[in-house]
């Protein structure tokens, strides 16, 4: 839970060094460190699109959408993982696997 709950705050660092901690004590810690990972790195490349094409406005409105789905989509992983669920992040890029 701690992976996704600290990603709202600190972007991918603070899901990398709860995953790279506990990744080998849980399986349950690494299946969830790798999701909050994919995702976190999603947005990052997200972010970065939205950035290059806001001269063109429609950056505005992909970084918004963005901030959205990050938020929403992280409180609802990180409930599910207090749940004890396995939860996968709609949209992310399966960099880990």
């Amino acid at each position: 839970m701690l992976c996704h709950l600290l990603a709202i705050f600190t972007g991918f660092i603070g899901p990398l060094i709860i995953w790279l901690i506990k990744k080998d004590e849980d399986p349950y810690v690494d299946f969830h460190g790798k999701q909050a990972l994919n995702f976190q790195f999603t947005l990052l490349i997200f972010y970065v699109g939205g950035m290059i094409t806001a001269c063109l406005y429609i950056g505005f409105v992909v970084i918004l959408a963005a901030t959205v789905l990050h938020y929403v989509f992280t409180i609802i992983a990180t409930v599910a993982a207090n749940k004890g669920e396995y939860y996968r992040y709609p949209l992310a890029i399966p960099f880990f696997k």
